[in-house]
């Protein structure tokens, strides 16, 4: 995916920063800072959506909460989701999360040297209040967080260009212009509403 060819609010949307020590010790990054931008999120579910700017806009808020003075640690964070894995769209979710923290589930990296583990740190179907919830493994520290993307007004045309895009035989101009208003939408979820706690929750 060529950055040309992506909506021009991908970059202008929120970005996380991540230190990242194993990538500093196998050499990958110098300085072990990571700098994530929604557009990685977009090119790993291979969309984008109001569940991918969801997803992104709740582990940012998470991250802010618990480290309000210092980057966030890559790897040093367990991320639980209330829902089973193949349930909905929990693991786009849990996708986008385990992206920027790298926590993952049993196939993760086992660690080296007895550090660095990843493996083990996504779990699902967990019993919380909130949507996910993000613990720091080295004070336990945990906060939960929730979207509600019904916070951010559908556009009122959204359901008829849809269809229009969807019908057997629609053209280039039919697809274009719902996609132009269903990231209209997103837009305004990660530029006019990303600390807007209505479409973010955060319980601590």
């Amino acid at each position: 995916m060529r950055p040309s060819q992506t909506p021009e609010f991908f970059d202008a949307a929120p970005r996380i920063a991540m230190h990242d020590a194993l990538a500093q010790t196998l050499g990958a990054v110098a300085d072990g800072v990571i700098d994530y931008g929604y557009v990685d999120a977009v090119k790993l579910a291979g969309h984008s959506c109001p569940t991918v700017a969801g997803a992104w806009l709740m582990t940012r808020a998470a991250l802010r909460r618990l480290y309000p003075e210092t980057l966030p640690e890559r790897g040093g964070l367990r991320v639980e989701l209330r829902d089973a894995e193949d349930a909905g769209v929990t693991g786009v979710i849990a996708g986008v999360a385990g992206l920027v923290t790298g926590a993952a589930g049993a196939g993760g990296f086992h660690g080296l040297a007895g550090r660095h583990a990843r493996r083990g740190l996504l779990r699902y179907a967990v019993p919380m209040r909130g949507e996910m919830r993000f613990t720091r493994l080295d004070s336990g520290a945990a906060v939960e967080v929730s979207h509600h993307a019904q916070a951010v007004p559908r556009p009122p045309t959204l359901t008829a260009l849809m269809q229009a895009a969807l019908a057997p035989g629609a053209d280039g101009a039919a697809r274009a212009a719902f996609g132009a208003v269903w990231q209209g939408w997103v837009r305004a979820m990660l530029l006019e509403h990303a600390d807007d706690p209505a479409l973010i929750r955060i319980e601590d």
